[in-house]
């Protein structure tokens, strides 16, 4: 791991510290001050040139003052003494005049990580824009030359980035963490008579050592891509269904939505007032382990100050805990679990199967590979969304389909689960394995 930057920590407390004493000095009985920091670049090559370069450099500071139980907030990019001091007092200005909120203010002493652990998340890429530009192109030139069906690409991105979070508050708690993120993505097209088709593949992981080859990118991408031509659509039926791993991942995402506190005050969750109650089969247990190593969604603590926890959501299909930030607990009449700012490293626990064992448990059905629009109301559990995959029969592969809905309830979905496979995407905050459904509603375009 590379060294952290001190002079860069150094001036981002200075910006938290400057802010916490003039709101002080403003008349704030509170305040809390939240400083990012991302630096990087992304090249997209298409037709062996550069397409795209894009560099940043961004700072971002947003500040929340409490008059008692009043509050305003600010936000604001320039650091400079006579603009914070600005951004301070419109802040105040607007403090003064809102109505109070019994809910508002800082967390408790007692809850503020103080005392975090270090977390190793930070793994800068030492690679210059003309190698990304080089390996790029090269990626492309393999890609495209893995079958000659591949007659064009939408082009090879690589990215990397290096951020820094901070935040502060006035009951002396001021943490931070830095992070990275690395991303290299490769789109094609593929065309036989006059169908075309396009896929993709990509690698992404806070530590380049972890990325997968670009070579492995161009024949992954090309082999999705070609496996694509000839899809057809379906005819409306109910049959089992099974989200790939990198699909998955959105399942899982609606029931996280469904428990975060904000749905949940606001009742605008299906999953309101299920506390104690089954909404998995007894074989799942649903966790977060905020302290991953190497892990995309790994925090020290929340965007409150937090300290983050390994909380169990679900034990044995029962739902044990909501994710809660500050105020949403507050709200709800229960305490924070470290949530303020999302989860941290959902993890579902698997079974046995990889993907092909999966497909022959399921014998005859849809596998899902790509879904398309919104289409979930998380009041309701209701789903209905565009989706693409295969046709699956004897737990084999038949054809690639496409224009096709996949409908049913979210809460008939989780419990009607069968198995996680052990084949977990850990490309995400969220890891699972491909998640085989007992029965879901295909519908044809």
């Amino acid at each position: 791991m590379k060294e952290e930057n001190p002079l860069n920590l150094i001036e981002l407390k200075r910006i938290v510290n400057g802010i916490l004493e003039e709101a002080n000095q403003q008349g704030a009985s509170q305040t809390e001050v939240m400083v990012s920091t991302d630096k990087g670049f992304s090249v997209t090559a298409r037709q062996g040139d550069v397409e795209t370069l894009t560099y940043n450099e961004d700072k971002g500071v947003s500040l929340t003052v409490y008059f008692g139980k009043r509050s305003g907030s600010a936000s604001l990019s320039d650091v400079r003494p006579e603009a914070i001091r600005s951004a301070v007092k419109a802040a105040c200005h607007i403090a003064r005049f809102t109505d109070e909120d019994e809910y508002a203010g800082l967390a408790e002493k007692a809850e503020l990580a103080y005392d975090y652990p270090p977390l190793e998340m930070a793994y800068p890429w030492e690679i210059t824009v003309e190698q990304a530009i080089a390996m790029a192109c090269q990626c492309e030139r393999e890609a495209l030359a893995q079958d000659k069906r591949i007659t064009n690409s939408v082009g090879v991105t690589i990215s990397t980035s290096e951020g820094g979070y901070v935040y502060g508050n006035s009951l002396g708690f001021i943490g931070l963490y830095l992070s990275t993120h690395h991303e290299i993505g490769c789109t094609l097209i593929a065309k036989r008579g006059e169908e075309m088709q396009r896929d993709y593949s990509y690698t992404l992981a806070c530590d380049p050592a972890d990325l997968k080859s670009i070579s492995e990118i161009a024949v992954e991408a090309a082999q999705k891509t070609v496996q694509r031509l000839g899809a057809r659509s379906l005819p409306t039926l109910k049959v089992p269904v099974i989200y790939l791993a990198e699909e998955a991942r959105g399942l899982l995402g609606h029931f996280v939505s469904a428990i975060k506190g904000g749905n949940l005050y606001r009742k605008s969750s299906f999953l309101l007032d299920q506390l104690g109650k089954a909404i998995f089969p007894a074989h799942i247990d649903i966790v977060e382990q905020p302290y991953l190593h190497k892990g995309l969604g790994s925090a020290p603590f929340d965007s409150d100050g937090v300290l983050t926890r390994p909380n169990q959501f679900i034990q044995q299909g029962v739902l044990k805990s909501y994710a809660l930030g500050v105020y949403s607990a507050r709200k709800l009449g229960m305490k924070t679990t470290g949530n303020a700012s999302g989860v941290h490293n959902l993890r579902i626990s698997t079974g046995e199967s990889g993907l092909v064992d999966l497909l022959k448990k399921m014998g005859k059905g849809l596998l899902v590979t790509e879904t398309m629009g919104q289409g979930v109301n998380l009041v309701t559990g209701d789903y209905s969304r565009g989706a693409s995959g295969y046709w699956v029969e004897n737990g084999v592969i038949q054809y690639p389909v496409q224009e096709i809905t996949v409908a049913g309830n979210l809460r008939d979905m989780y419990a009607n689960l069968v198995e996680v496979g052990n084949d977990v995407d850990v490309r995400g905050n969220i890891r699972t394995g491909s998640i085989l459904l007992e029965e879901m509603m295909v519908a044809g375009g």
